[in-house]
């Protein structure tokens, strides 16, 4: 079982409030295949909004261009939602800083500085070129 089926596995079972209060599962269908695909993701909300950071070379945000429905596994409820991709660096590098602000135990798995609680301009620079983010608004 490799880290994404536990994680899959975890937030699908009634143990799933370990992790569900910033990682949820995302389905989303594939555009070529039509076939469902499943990744945990960690995410913030914002009231309807949720947010996720992604690095770009992953490939399920991808099916997201131009928006798309989806379906999430949010503390252990199935609900759905509506996903937009933002690839403009400038954009993303401020939602990379709202998303470590929120989540401040990922600064440093991102490798961002944060000084008097706000993140480093450059290190938000650098990751906007490494990731995007996914705005997902619940339904």
């Amino acid at each position: 079982m490799n880290g994404n089926s536990f994680m899959t596995f975890m937030l699908r079972s009634p143990l799933h409030g370990i992790m569900s209060g910033s990682t949820m599962l995302v389905t989303v269908t594939g555009r070529k295949t039509g076939k469902p695909i499943t990744t945990p993701v960690n995410y913030y909300q914002e009231g309807d909004t949720l947010w996720v950071i992604s690095n770009r070379e992953r490939t399920w945000w991808r099916n997201l261009k131009g928006g798309a429905s989806l379906k999430l596994r949010l503390r252990g409820r199935e609900v759905n939602g509506f996903g937009e991709v933002l690839l403009d660096e400038p954009a993303v590098a401020v939602q990379i800083g709202a998303y470590v602000r929120h989540l401040p135990i990922s600064a440093r798995s991102l490798g961002v500085h944060m000084q008097a609680g706000q993140p480093d301009p450059a290190d938000l620079s650098r990751l906007a070129q490494e990731r995007v983010m996914v705005r997902i608004n619940l339904v």
